[in-house]
């Protein structure tokens, strides 16, 4: 077990945790998640490396116990020459090549004592680490994550997502009594990712995993640990679950929070009451009346409900457009082939018009994040842009776009703000305020940097949106509102997306990466494809059914109707046990 007591942590600029407890047990598969920026990354480094912070409260970790780590921004050795089943099985081969090795030196020593004693050794540290069946260990896991065809393939061949499931399994064979990922699924395709799905619902030991994807977040864990405002909630349960609490604690809450404010409302026209009748009576008694009722008012607006995991700000992005264009084709794509050792696309023909909002879907490394670029920079002969287009672009390599050295405040002069204030005022919407706004870009959290990406993108006003893989690193509740701002956008957006849920919640329809070229798909074979795949034949309809009932509660905390939104909770948490 691992166990963190009050837990009080700060860097010179900003406070991370204020007096934090949470409990890590045996078979827990726990979800962290929280905010971008919250401290998420730096609470898994103390957990990692307990000596290099200095933090009030206390932290107990078993000296025995085996941590396993996935990192974030693990990217392939491009010089390595070892193939996959090496790399995974690295320090098995290690020490059999050792035992080996032995055995190879005993068959001529003239003392073999020492060697004996060497060979037993390296035995019982090949035993101890379930030596004898690791080859079949990681054919299991390679079958689980349908990569065997990657087997005898080199580290140095393989795509970013390839080796972020590789990594995860290296580390899962080593059977660490913990194991931690930080942002596993960042830049996955659904295949890959549901291939993570089942890689961690096979781990047997604890687990700890920085994820805001809302399919695995859905579909893999037993506990939920959210770090928000330095303080931090646990939840024993699904996050489907989760947010089902927090639904029921929402609308306990307003609930409250009318009743408060109608006694205050109260309580004010007692005090007008009394200040007015002070104007011409000023008998003692009255006097002290009014003092009461005022101090009475104060203790009522110090109790005002708060709720830090529940009435999360959520940052305001608006994509307006300077310059709205009619209703025609603004990027044609024509014949269109790319290569580079070898050929991805050929033979691609397609048009978006003015108001589309198109999902670019395929498999990693398959040339998507190229041609969202070569549209881009319209200098291609095979992409033509309308002169009346203005373009702006969301890139998955976020120093593309945004400048390290640059503070924000610097990188939005540099994107034609004029003023400090302005930016100030800009930013806020986005959940940058106060300091935080002369730190360095380098500085920043990826979820961070993409909220400022998202944020010069809106800033440009443009009418065509390129957006690739904007959800990555964003928490679940910059994701919504990122689907609220697609939605309200008047103009063209294609985006290049692994996010299940953004793709189907805010795209018109699909052009889809199949055998080398690009075919044009609808929403809704889109949908029935993805669940047909990967889910139980009834769970669509279900998942519809529930959204509608979440959109109903909305609606009726927006009217103050709290005994409809108490009906209609307990029909959403029917629909919950069903999914």
């Amino acid at each position: 077990m691992i166990k963190v007591e009050n837990l009080s942590f700060a860097f010179p600029q900003k406070e991370l945790y204020k007096n934090i407890s949470f409990t890590l047990e045996e078979a827990q598969h726990c979800a962290f998640i929280g905010t971008s920026g919250s401290g998420k990354s730096t609470l898994i480094d103390i957990l990692m490396d307990p000596e290099r912070y200095l933090y009030d409260g206390m932290l107990e970790i078993a000296p025995t116990c085996t941590i396993g780590y996935v990192s974030q921004f693990s990217q392939p050795d491009k010089s390595q020459e070892t193939t996959v089943f090496e790399y995974i099985g690295e320090k098995f081969i290690k020490i059999q090549n050792e035992i080996n090795s032995i055995l190879t030196e005993m068959e001529t020593a003239t003392d073999i004592d020492p060697l004996l004693e060497k060979y037993q050794l390296a035995l019982d540290a090949f035993d101890s680490m379930g030596g004898d069946d690791y080859e079949s260990n990681i054919n299991k896991k390679l079958n689980l994550a349908d990569l065997m065809k990657l087997k005898e393939v080199r580290v140095s061949d393989l795509s970013g997502g390839e080796f972020k499931l590789i990594q995860v399994m290296k580390e899962m064979l080593n059977s660490p009594d913990l194991m931690i990922m930080d942002e596993p699924d960042v830049f996955l395709d659904f295949e890959n990712l549901n291939a993570l799905k089942h890689l961690i619902n096979s781990h047997k030991g604890i687990l700890l995993v920085v994820t805001h994807n809302r399919y695995l977040l859905n579909h893999c864990f037993n506990k939920i640990i959210h770090l928000e405002n330095m303080e931090i909630q646990e939840f024993d349960g699904r996050y489907i679950e989760y947010n089902f609490s927090l639904l029921q604690t929402k609308i306990e809450l307003q609930e409250l929070a009318v009743a408060e404010e109608e006694e205050i409302k109260r309580n004010d026209n007692i005090i007008d009451n009394l200040r007015a009748i002070a104007t011409y009576n000023s008998e003692a008694s009255r006097g002290k009346a009014l003092k009461a009722r005022v101090k009475f008012q104060e203790r009522l607006e110090a109790r005002r409900i708060k709720a830090p995991f529940v009435d999360i700000k959520q940052p305001v992005i608006r994509f307006g457009v300077d310059h709205e264009i009619e209703d025609t084709v603004v990027i044609s794509v024509n014949d269109y082939s790319i290569a580079f050792d070898e050929l991805l696309l050929e033979n691609v023909n397609f048009e978006i018009k003015s108001t589309d909002k198109v999902a670019l879907i395929g498999p990693n490394g398959t040339g998507k994040t190229t041609l969202l670029r070569e549209i881009y920079k319209n200098n291609h002969d095979s992409i033509e842009i309308n002169a009346d287009v203005k373009v702006a672009y969301l890139s998955q390599l976020q120093g593309e776009m945004l400048k390290d050295s640059n503070t924000i405040l610097e990188e939005f002069i540099e994107a034609g703000f004029t003023t400090y204030d302005e930016i100030r005022s800009y930013l806020s919407n986005y959940g940058f305020e106060g300091e935080i706004v002369n730190q360095k870009i380098e500085s920043m959290s990826g979820g961070e940097k993409n909220m400022l990406q998202l944020a010069k993108v809106a800033a440009s006003k443009a009418n065509v949106l390129l957006l690739d893989e904007p959800t990555s690193h964003l928490d679940t509740y910059t994701q919504i509102a990122l689907e609220k701002a697609i939605e309200d956008y008047q103009g063209a957006i294609l985006m290049i997306s692994h996010d299940f849920y953004s793709v189907v919640n805010g795209m018109d329809y699909v052009l889809i990466i199949d055998d080398k070229t690009i075919r044009k798909m609808s929403m809704r074979k889109f949908r029935k494809m993805i669940y047909a795949s990967h889910f139980d034949k009834d769970y669509l309809e279900t998942e519809q059914q529930k959204k509608s009932v979440e959109t109903k509660i909305e609606v009726a905390l927006k009217n103050t109707d709290f005994e409809l939104a108490k009906v209609l909770v307990e029909e959403l948490e029917e629909l919950i046990k069903r999914l």
